[in-house]
C-alpha cells in the first residue's frame, strides 16, 4: 500500500480543498459548498469533508460563521521581511506610516491600524529591556490593532522613553510618514541596531477574541527592541501575529566569519 493509499481520507480531502482554494477556484471570502455537495464531488463521505474543513479551519484558510463555511479572506501568507521593513525608503513608501502599512500595501490591500496612545507602567521585561525602573516609571505606549482590509493581522504595542516621546508627535495618533521611527530619527535617536526574539505561544483570551482566532491556532509573540548607535534602548515593541497568517523572514550577511 503507497504513502498517499494509508493516508486518512479526510487528510486527502483537505489537500484537495487546500489546493483548490490556493489556486483560486474559491475566492477570498467565497462560501464553500455544503459538506454533502464537497462530498459528492470529492467521492467521499461527509465525515471526512467535515474533518477536512475543520482541519482547514484551524489552518485559517476557512471560516465558520452561523451553518456556512467561507473561505478566508487572506489565503496566502504575508511576509513580513524583518531585513528590509524598516529601512527609511521603504517604511515611508508611499507616505506609509511604517513598516507594516508598507507592506500591507504592496501586497494590494489597505492597511488599517486602530490606535490607543497612552502612558503605562511597562511591563517588567518590558521596563528591563528599556532601562527603566519596573513598576514606577511610566513610558509612552502606542496600542494597535492592525489590519490588512477587514482582517485582523495583527496587535502591537510599542513602548518608549517619556523623556524621548513625551509631548511629541509619537504621543497622537497619527506619527506620519515612516511613523514611530521616522519620529525617532528626527528627534535625535536613529536606530542603529535591533534585537527581535521570538516566541510561539497560544494566544490570550482577548488577543485570541481580537484576532478571531480558534482556540487550536497559535500565535508569534515577536519582542523587538531597538537601540541608538551608543546602545540606549528607545523602543521596544510587542507584536502579536498568528502563524497561520504570517511567514518571518530574516537575511543577514555574515562577512567574513566563516
Amino acid at each position: 500500500m503507497t504513502e498517499r493509499e494509508k493516508r486518512p481520507a479526510y487528510r486527502s480531502a483537505a489537500a484537495k480543498l487546500r489546493a483548490a482554494i490556493q489556486r483560486g477556484d474559491y475566492a477570498p471570502g467565497a462560501k464553500l459548498p455544503t459538506d454533502s455537495e464537497l462530498a459528492e464531488a470529492m467521492e467521499t463521505n461527509r465525515s471526512s469533508i467535515g474533518q477536512a474543513v475543520r482541519l482547514l479551519i484551524s489552518e485559517g484558510l476557512a471560516v465558520r460563521s452561523g451553518r456556512s463555511t467561507y473561505v478566508a479572506r487572506i489565503v496566502h501568507k504575508i511576509r513580513r521581511d524583518a531585513t528590509a521593513r524598516y529601512i527609511r525608503p521603504r517604511r515611508e513608501e508611499g507616505a506609509a506610516r511604517g513598516a507594516f502599512d508598507a507592506e500591507i500595501a504592496r501586497l494590494g490591500m489597505s492597511p488599517v491600524s486602530q490606535v490607543t496612545v497612552s502612558r503605562v507602567l511597562p511591563p517588567t521585561h518590558v521596563a528591563e529591556l528599556l532601562g527603566v525602573e519596573t513598576g514606577v516609571t511610566a513610558v509612552v505606549s502606542r496600542a494597535r490593532l492592525m489590519l490588512a482590509d477587514d482582517t485582523p493581522v495583527q496587535l502591537a504595542t510599542s513602548y518608549l522613553p517619556v523623556d524621548i516621546a513625551g509631548g511629541t508627535q509619537l504621543e497622537q495618533t497619527d506619527t506620519g510618514p515612516g511613523g514611530t521611527k521616522s519620529r525617532l530619527a528626527d528627534l535625535g535617536y536613529p536606530q542603529a541596531q535591533i534585537t527581535e526574539q521570538i516566541e510561539v505561544r497560544s494566544p490570550e483570551p482577548e488577543e485570541a477574541a481580537a484576532l478571531r482566532l480558534t482556540e487550536d491556532q497559535r500565535v508569534y509573540e515577536v519582542t523587538h527592541t531597538a537601540r541608538t548607535a551608543e546602545g540606549r534602548a528607545v523602543e521596544v515593541a510587542v507584536h502579536v501575529m498568528p502563524t497561520h497568517l504570517w511567514t518571518l523572514s530574516y537575511t543577514w550577511d555574515l562577512g567574513s566569519t566563516n
